[in-house]
């Protein structure tokens, strides 16, 4: 495969990431397991009742430029 070729499609694992994510979310919540989610700079514990349990603060969110590449050596 060439190197242009791989690149085309490694701009998809962002995508593939995001849905993968969402649909572990989804399946954990339907197997009436619960889940860890930050919100509000806090991290809480969901039930697949939809209830939450906050576990702690934690510290704000920290800006990320989603198109900055860092090169690995």
């Amino acid at each position: 495969m060439k190197d242009v070729e791989l690149d085309n499609l490694e701009e998809f694992i962002p995508q593939l990431a995001k849905g993968a994510m969402k649909k572990a979310y989804i399946d954990t919540l339907s197997a009436g397991n619960s889940v860890l989610e930050v919100i509000d700079s806090a991290i809480y514990e969901v039930f697949s009742d939809g209830t939450k349990k906050k576990i702690k603060d934690i510290a704000p969110y920290i800006k990320v430029d989603m198109s900055r590449k860092i090169e690995l050596r």
